[in-house]
């Protein structure tokens, strides 16, 4: 969420009963938000039935843009390389693979937002393991695309939603995050399921998905080829389209709605070989939000090891992921404005500014070579 105070968001919180909120600082050239709202700290109401944690928004326009939780201590600069999101006449001081090593150093979660766009380093955060978690505001089949792909290429990736609040026409909690917890809830409880992918995303629809009993985030082991129990449900107070089982991105499995509010499946997959398996509701096309969207839900894998330990190499996608980084290297290289190691300090103390910019993505080409090579 942006542009609310912690009193505000808490007061919507209540009326939205939302158990987590999180009210994100950024920054838009000169303009900073949320700055006197940090406390390093969740803020809790009602008992603690209810936090509003303030993080942040780190932004850079071709790079990407990624929500930072749990911060002990702010995480600078918020947005870099100037406009349209850092200040007019800025260079390149941060990368977001930086921004994501400060805060896993405080403990912090990490997501990409809005995935895929900008989809420039995000593809450098998943192949090092930088990114806890990937973000969707609504259906996209863009963003479903990418998402899928990272999949196929072995990479466990939980999914979460995000409202993207900028207006009082935005409900707080448009897009949700459910996680489901084993212990009592805190900030800290609910920040660890979701990194472990005991999560779905929703813009009304309740979801859920078990895969001979195992549910979203977890591994069910196969000794070998064989069949699966799968069973999903949806229900919800807005009309529904339809119900789908998703299996290595492909649909193996539809329900259809037909406007009703609620379905489900239950189908036997046969099972070849590793495997992820997941589950998606889509509304119909008369009942629209705010932004013109249908509703829509998407849970986090149920991962299939068949054999052994889980693992999913794609040579195809592997080689696109390998173009983002390697393009985005060169975005760095050519185009992104750099102030000359001549006159500056930078904070990482290092004499090669471009070489300190670049580290992450021979990082990433590195475990992408590895990956590629089984």
């Amino acid at each position: 969420m942006h542009f609310l105070s912690t009193p505000g968001a808490q007061l919507e919180q209540m009326g939205e009963d939302l158990r987590v909120v999180n009210l994100l600082q950024t920054q838009w050239g000169a303009l900073f938000t949320n700055t006197e709202d940090f406390s390093g700290r969740p803020s809790v109401i009602d008992g603690g039935g209810y936090i509003t944690y303030v993080g942040q928004e780190n932004r850079q326009h071709a790079l990407g843009h990624m929500v930072l939780w749990g911060l002990k201590e702010p995480v600078m600069p918020w947005c870099s390389d100037g406009p349209d999101e850092a200040e007019l006449g800025g260079a390149l001081d941060a990368t977001l693979s930086d921004w994501a090593d400060r805060t896993h150093a405080q403990g912090g979660t990490v997501v990409a937002a809005h995935f895929p766009n900008p989809n420039g380093e995000p593809a450098v955060l998943v192949a090092t393991g930088r990114a806890d978690a990937v973000e969707m505001l609504a259906h996209s089949d863009d963003a479903l695309l990418e998402y899928y792909r990272y999949l196929n290429s072995g990479y466990r990736l939980p999914l979460v939603g995000g409202t993207d609040k900028m207006s009082s026409a935005v409900p707080v909690g448009l897009y949700r995050t459910y996680a489901r917890l084993d212990e009592e809830f805190s900030y800290e409880a609910w920040c660890g399921a979701v990194r472990t992918g005991r999560t779905f995303l929703s813009g009304g629809p309740l979801v859920t998905l078990s895969v001979d009993g195992c549910e979203p985030g977890g591994t069910v082991e196969l000794s070998g080829p064989g069949t699966v129990s799968v069973h999903a449900t949806v229900r919800s107070i807005f009309p529904l389209r339809s119900l789908e089982v998703v299996r290595n991105g492909e649909v193996v499995a539809r329900a259809e709605a037909n406007g009703g509010r609620q379905t489900e499946i239950s189908e036997e997959l046969r099972i070849d070989g590793n495997s992820w398996i997941a589950c998606r509701a889509f509304g119909v096309d008369y009942h629209l939000d705010e932004w013109g969207r249908r509703v829509f839900a998407h849970t986090s894998p149920v991962y299939l090891a068949c054999g052994g330990d889980w693992t999913m190499t794609d040579a195809e996608g592997i080689r696109y992921i390998r173009t983002l980084v390697e393009g985005t290297r060169e975005y760095l290289r050519h185009t992104a404005v750099r102030r000359s190691d001549q006159f500056t300090t930078h904070h990482h103390g290092e004499a090669s500014h471009l070489a300190w910019l670049e580290r992450p993505f021979a990082e990433a080409l590195r475990a992408l070579d590895q990956r590629a090579q089984g």
